[in-house]
């Protein structure tokens, strides 16, 4: 499929400034022809780069018009400088562009307690303004990306109201991923119109099940960063909440927001597995996804993912530290649909078939705890000696 390169009603640009030393694209811009409605999800690390301390305060007000991106610099841990460096990045954008700096949110992502370099970023900001094009969404999802290895961006379309509305996503990540928010830097935008009251309930739902539910490495940024923007060009009538289309217009943007989430996964830093832990038959959602993300983030399950090891030990063991009440002779694991645990215990005639399974770039891991009725899936990647390389060497 051919990837997106825009949403009506809005203008793009992605270029180097100077900012990566590698002369990669490092300053994103995106630019919606009218003020738009606004939604967002940050980081609940309690260390937050100065740039979601500003993002927040603009949110918060429901309508926001542009976007100013760089990447190579995360702009965090940088002190009281750090927030004058990112209002001052709102206020140059808001300048070149004739709008309210308020309705500017800043993004950072990089390097971690390094000062931006604001003479080379006002120069970009402004060769940035000079190259806005609406056809340029590839560009700002090139210049987001750190250890990415290319770009991530999703589209989809809908009908409401009698309009066709569209909407596409880009975002960055591959390491330090985690739940709360995915690590990531990641804008959704679309043509509907919507009313704030009904965006932000609908941006955390579909967020729930997409950001929420994947994890490469347990690690939560300062950074994280999940936008909607939603500039009203469709014509549609306007979505409230829980009026028509806002069904519609939700799934889009979980259909949307997965894809990015899964592309986050598959090219987790080092890794070459993409692999779906599914929980089924616990007593609550809530001990479901305890049970999953423990299972997702054991350094030994992952590490057998990598070296294609059908150790049910290790997954056994993950789902025993999990805090939640299980019953071991009530448990089956399959991989890829072959039984490895039956009842509490290895099923060793199946060790061939299920190294086989482990071997694919995607499988799916499904643990049945025999418990009750709620389950929940949550997606995670293998560990291997790549992603210590590329985390060991990232500042040189």
């Amino acid at each position: 499929m051919k990837p997106p390169s825009g949403v009506p009603g809005f203008r793009f640009a992605g270029l180097a400034c100077g900012i990566k030393e590698s002369g990669r694209k490092d300053l994103a811009l995106i630019v919606s022809e009218r003020p738009a409605t606004a939604a967002a999800i940050f980081t609940r690390n309690r260390i937050k780069s100065p740039t979601v301390v500003s993002g927040r305060t603009r949110v918060a007000r429901g309508r926001l018009q542009a976007v100013v991106a760089n990447s190579g610099n995360a702009n965090a841990c940088t002190g009281p400088g750090g927030l004058r460096d990112s209002e001052a990045m709102c206020v140059e954008t808001a300048r070149h562009l004739g709008m309210d700096a308020r309705h500017v949110l800043p993004s950072s992502t990089g390097i971690i307690g390094v000062p931006l370099p604001m003479e080379t970023i006002a120069r970009g900001i402004a060769a940035a303004v000079a190259a806005l094009a609406p056809d340029a969404l590839q560009d700002a999802a090139e210049a987001i990306m750190t250890t990415d290895n290319g770009p991530k961006t999703a589209a989809a379309s809908c009908r409401i109201g009698g309009r066709t509305v569209h909407v596409a996503g880009i975002a960055k990540g591959a390491g330090m991923i985690a739940p709360n928010m995915a690590t990531m830097l990641c804008y959704v935008l679309t043509d509907a119109d919507v009313a704030p009251a009904a965006l932000r309930p609908m941006l955390r739902r579909a967020a729930d099940e997409t950001f929420h539910a994947i994890t490469v490495d347990g690690d939560t940024s300062t950074n994280d960063t999940v936008l909607c923007l939603a500039n009203g060009v469709a014509g549609n009538p306007r979505i409230t909440r829980g009026g028509e289309g806002e069904d519609v217009l939700e799934r889009a943007l979980t259909r949307v927001m997965k894809e990015l989430a899964l592309k986050v996964v598959a090219d987790g830093e080092g890794t070459k597995k993409l692999v779906e832990v599914q929980v089924d038959g616990a007593r609550t959602v809530a001990e479901a996804r305890r049970v999953a993300f423990t299972v997702a983030n054991s350094k030994l399950v992952k590490t057998a993912f990598f070296g294609e090891d059908p150790n049910v030990g290790r997954l056994m063991m993950a789902v025993g530290n999990a805090g939640v009440p299980v019953v071991e002779e009530t448990i089956d694991i399959t991989l890829g649909g072959v039984r490895v645990v039956r009842r509490g215990v290895a099923v060793g005639t199946r060790e061939a078939a299920a190294t086989k399974v482990m071997q694919r770039p995607s499988f799916v891991v499904r643990i049945s705890l025999g418990m009750g009725e709620a389950r929940t899936s949550v997606w995670t990647s293998d560990l291997g000696h790549e992603y210590i390389r590329i985390n060991s060497d990232y500042r040189t």
